[in-house]
């Protein structure tokens, strides 16, 4: 991570869409994305209804960065250096003995090189970086809580059923099919769950175009609802704030892939062309496609031979990490927890308000914990107690989350809308440069931004 950073060097600007550019109502996507999970558990594969039922102090355990381990059921809580910090079985806490019990007087997890090395997803293990799978860390947990209570044991096929939960609510022909419960929940009510841009960062978008910079919006949502965010949170003339669009990404292997691997493809109605392009030529939308052609294509349009390109993402395993290691690009990292436990919001950056519900719907999220903010089982997304070897005392340990966003961000924010924020209108930010400070108990190899 970089102490200083000016978009003003960069020649192209990307942005994720979904947690970047749009930023949801947690608690309502949240809820959404939980029910959505457990109702095709219950409906399809027969588990228990008493999945659907779920007390507002349930949503605690409900934490970014956690790593379910596959062979044993456990979910974890990882420091820098791949030592478990804390650990639940189900949603039950695992004290500092039986901790060690799994893992030795060390605390070593034994796949934390695979996962440190390349961020990608095992047999063995899954991590939950972002927030359209966090819920179902929790429900994972939970269906464990109920295995446990009927006396069965904990196998692989929990694992199988929950990755078909995912496919179900999130497969790209979902939102056309009205498929599942995620995507016709949004397309409903879009209002409950996106939060519209502010005036202030359109006005951003507009002024870093209108100064030359080329714009890039790189999702890995399908171009259908890629439309539905982009017009409720930008406008209906949001293409023309970006160069070129590119939906169904499919990243991280957007970035990590040859072009033979995953060429780019037009799209007709919404419906990619069955055959891919030898090259990108020119500005547009595409979907799918792959760094290397898109970097081709960005010479030719900066004039450059090595523009310099900055990408805003919010996934560790899907922006940040593959950009700067396979694209070599700068990148900013989205980390609602900056906010959430606590980091001021430059007040010109203030979201929208959520849209006021019945009294019925107000009591069913009061006490309701933000996914975003400090949970009282799991604690601080950055730091963490640690006993130290010697067992007499506790040190303040960075987490594996924290130092990935030191190790592969150039910088880290709570919000798009707070660097918009700083943007006065006659001047787009092209001289900004964020300045560092390190939070409460970190080391000095954690450097976050600071407003």
């Amino acid at each position: 991570m970089s102490e200083y950073f000016s978009l003003s060097e960069c020649d192209v600007i990307g942005f994720d869409l979904d947690h970047t550019l749009c930023r949801y109502h947690l608690k309502e996507t949240s809820r959404l994305i939980y029910e959505s999970f457990a109702r095709y558990l219950v409906e399809h594969k027969g588990y228990d209804k008493d999945l659907l039922t779920l007390s507002p102090a349930t949503w605690d355990f409900c934490f970014k960065g956690l790593v379910v381990d596959l062979e044993d059921g456990n979910l974890i809580k990882l420091a820098q250096d791949g030592t478990v910090l804390r650990a639940s079985h189900g949603t039950r806490h695992l004290s500092t003995e039986e901790i060690i019990k799994h893992y030795g007087p060390k605390r070593e997890w034994k796949h934390f090189e695979s996962l440190n090395t390349s961020y990608t997803r095992s047999a063995k293990y899954y991590f939950y970086d972002n927030y359209f799978d966090l819920p179902g860390a929790l429900l994972c947990a939970k269906v464990v809580d109920m295995l446990h209570k009927r006396g069965s044991e904990v196998t692989v096929d929990l694992w199988k059923d929950m990755v078909a939960a995912i496919d179900h609510n999130y497969n790209t022909s979902a939102f056309k099919e009205d498929a599942g419960w995620y995507f016709p929940s949004v397309k409903r009510d879009p209002a409950r769950y996106l939060q519209p841009c502010s005036d202030s960062l359109k006005a951003w978008l507009r002024s870093m175009k209108n100064a030359g910079k080329v714009l890039l919006l790189i999702t890995s949502s399908h171009s259908d609802y890629c439309r539905l965010v982009c017009e409720h949170i930008l406008g209906r003339d949001f293409e023309e704030l970006f160069d070129v669009i590119i939906t169904n990404a499919l990243k991280p292997g957007f970035f990590s892939l040859v072009p033979q691997q995953r060429p780019f493809r037009t799209l007709v109605n919404d419906v990619e062309e069955s055959e891919g392009l030898p090259s990108l030529e020119k500005p547009g939308w595409y979907s799918q496609g792959n760094w290397p052609h898109l970097h081709e294509l960005l010479k030719t349009m900066t004039g450059k031979p090595e523009p310099k390109v900055v990408y805003f993402g919010d996934s560790m395993r899907s922006d940040m990490f593959p950009a700067s290691s396979y694209g070599k690009w700068e990148t900013v990292m989205i980390v609602e927890e900056l906010e959430g436990e606590g980091v001021q919001r430059n007040i010109a950056a203030k979201p929208a308000e959520p849209p006021l519900e019945p009294l019925g719907k107000k009591v069913k999220y009061e006490g309701m914990k933000t996914p975003s903010a400090a949970s009282e089982q799991w604690g601080s997304y950055f730091v963490d107690a640690h006993r130290s070897e010697s067992g007499e005392d506790e040190v303040p340990k960075l987490t594996w989350c924290s130092y990935s966003i030191h190790t592969y961000s150039t910088v880290a924010i709570p919000s798009v809308e707070a660097i918009a924020g700083t943007a006065k209108e006659n001047t787009w930010a092209g001289s900004y440069s964020p300045q560092i400070n390190r939070p409460p108990q970190a080391t000095s190899q954690d450097p976050l931004i600071h407003y």
